[in-house]
Parts: structure tokens; sequence; C-alpha cells
């Protein structure tokens, strides 16, 4: 499960624009891939030297450019310096504790984003911070490791020819963004099938483990809506955004990518308060659990209590030499088996009482 808040202590008394890194140490090299292509060609790379990113800057293609690993710090900054990439920027990209949200430049449009997926050989829940930078003809991707939801996108740059629409930068981001936000359905579906299964069971037979189960779920839900609700604003604002690198023809795209957002807020909202009644649900059926132990012992205890008053009684052993009413019944010879007959008539017929009042 990954964590909900990064340390950012490290950070403390440094300048503004200080790029440090913020996040889960990894020691891998960080790896660049390049899709280059226009209208009729495609070519796809990956560089070793940060220097070869150089040239599709202003090279009259369309440059997609993927870093994966933000602990490089040397080598974000390097990038950053030669697109003209603000240090402010640059030092909210390293920060992988970044809230989402989009800021708008002369030159470039900056977008915090949290991906959210689930591993395929585990479906545990994955959450990465993913940082995009676009200008007239290139798009910056930075991601915190290898392995992403971009695979559709980068087969439909391959399939796709003419790639006129994908010749704008926003519209490339565009992809991207919406590929992001598809997958938080995939998550959606998988939280509502465990929630679906918990209140089965807790109608069943609630546990501790169910409890455990409740929490886990709720803390999936902070992280989406984490994710989810800082988002709204952000690609609300790349939604209403006059820019000269924001063309009026995906406008209507970035308008239904704001409506699925609103749908997956939506959604996360709903199983919120699903989960809350989980929790009520949960507590209810233990309380009732132990009000129907509390009954039975109860029921045991006052069948007990006229059994133990004769035994407490029969038990004194009075002396009947020194007068005839002094425990007379020790002297009859089937007084053992009279008790035994006694006793039982007391104890079953409060049992039958009992079921009658349905007591038990």
């Amino acid at each position: 499960m990954p964590k909900l808040f990064k340390k950012i202590s490290k950070k403390a008394g440094l300048r503004p624009g200080s790029v440090v890194f913020i996040g889960e140490k990894k020691t891998e090299k960080s790896k660049i891939r390049i899709i280059d292509y226009d209208a009729e060609n495609l070519r796809e790379m990956t560089v070793d030297n940060v220097e070869d990113v150089y040239p599709f800057r202003d090279t009259p293609a369309m440059s997609w450019i993927n870093i994966d690993g933000l602990h490089e710090v040397d080598l974000i900054e390097k990038i950053g310096g030669h697109f003209e990439i603000h240090p402010l920027v640059l030092e909210d990209i390293v920060n992988t504790g970044q809230r989402p949200k989009i800021e708008e430049s002369s030159d470039y449009v900056f977008v915090v984003l949290k991906m959210l997926y689930l591993e395929s050989d585990s479906d545990e829940f994955v959450s990465e911070q993913v940082n995009l930078v676009f200008g007239k003809n290139f798009v910056l991707s930075f991601q915190e490791k290898e392995g992403d939801v971009f695979d559709s996108v980068r087969d439909r740059l391959r399939k796709t020819v003419p790639r006129v629409r994908f010749l704008s930068a926003d519209y490339l981001a565009y992809t991207l963004i919406d590929a992001i936000v598809d997958h938080y359905y995939g998550v959606l579906e998988k939280i509502g099938a465990e929630v679906e299964e918990i209140e089965d069971v807790l109608i069943d037979n609630p546990g501790p483990a169910d409890l455990e189960n409740i929490h886990g779920l709720k803390r999936k839900l902070i992280m989406i809506r984490k994710a989810t609700w800082p988002l709204r604003e952000a690609v609300g604002g790349l939604e209403r955004m006059e820019s000269g690198l924001v063309n009026d023809a995906t406008r209507p795209y970035r308008r239904d990518l704001y409506e699925h957002v609103i749908q997956v807020i939506d959604t996360v909202e709903i199983f919120r308060d699903m989960v809350s009644g989980l929790l009520e649900t949960y507590m209810s059926g233990v309380s009732n659990k132990m009000n129907e132990i509390m009954k039975v012992l109860t029921i045991i205890a006052t069948i007990f209590i006229p059994l133990g008053f004769l035994a407490g009684v029969y038990g004194m052993n009075f002396n009947t030499s020194r007068s005839p009413f002094n425990m007379p019944e020790l002297d009859f010879p089937y007084g053992y088996i009279l008790f035994w007959i006694l006793a039982i008539i007391i104890g079953g017929g409060m049992f039958v009482y009992f079921k009658r009042k349905r007591w038990l």
C-alpha cells in the first residue's frame, strides 16, 4: 500500500527552487524513451545520454520524451535547463508528494497528476506521480519508475496514419491524462467488488479480519480522493485555458475528460459512504453477536439459580433427630432421586418457558 504522506523535512531551510528528490529511494538508472513522429513517419528510441534529448526540442516533428525515474536530480536539471523549465517547476517534478495541479507559462504548460493502477500479477494498488510538460511541439512526461498505463497511447501512435490529430501537443497531453483517468475506473471496480464481498461477510458472520479489511478500503479511498479531487480543478483549468499552446479543436475532448473526472469523484464519494456503512454494520453485527452470547449466558445462569438454591438448601445437612421439622427430607429413602426429579422439572420448565417467549 502506498504511503499517504511523503517526508519533506529534508527540504527545510533550502532556497526556493532547490531540486531535491522526495520519494522512495531507488538505485536503478533513469530511462529515457523518445517517440518522434509526424503525420506519416514515426521512430522510437531509448537513449542513454541526456544530451541526446536536446535536438528534439526544436525539430519540426512532434516529440514525446518519457523519463522513468526522478531520483537522478542532475538529469532532471539538465533537461529542465535545455527546455527552459523554471526551477520551481523542476522542484515540483522531483517532489513525489505534490498535489495534482496545472500551471501555465508562456512557453509550456505544466501538469501534475497521480497515476493509479493495479499490478497485473498481484492486483496490488499502486500510486505514482506523473508530471507532464508540453510546449509547441514536444511533450515531456516524468514518472517515478518504469511501467505505466500509456501502452494504449503508444499503440495508437504506431497504428494511426496519418497522425494529424496527434501533431498537437495539447492533444497528446490530453490522451495521456485520459489514459490515467480511465485506469481509475479499473481501481474503483476492484474496490467495489471488495466492498460487496465484505458486505456479504458482515451480514453472515463478522469477524476481526473484516475490520482490518474495512480500514484497508478506507485507506485506499483516501488515496484515490487525494488524487482525484485536486485533479478536477486541474482538468477544469485545462478545459478553460486560453493559451496559444492549447487549440480550440481539443476543447470537446478536454470537456469530456473533465466529465470523466467528475464521474470518478462521484464514485469515490459513494464508496466512501458505503465503507462508512460497512463499519457501522460491522459494529452492529459484533454488538448483536455479543448480545446473543450474553442472552444465552444469562438464560443458563437463570436456569441454574433455582437449582443452586435447592442444592444449597439440601446441602446444609440438618439433624432430623432433634426435630421432625429439621430437614425431614433427609431421611427419605428416595430423597436423592426426588431431588433430581425436582431439579429436572424446574430446569426443563424454565427452558420451555424461555422457548415460548422466544428468548432462545
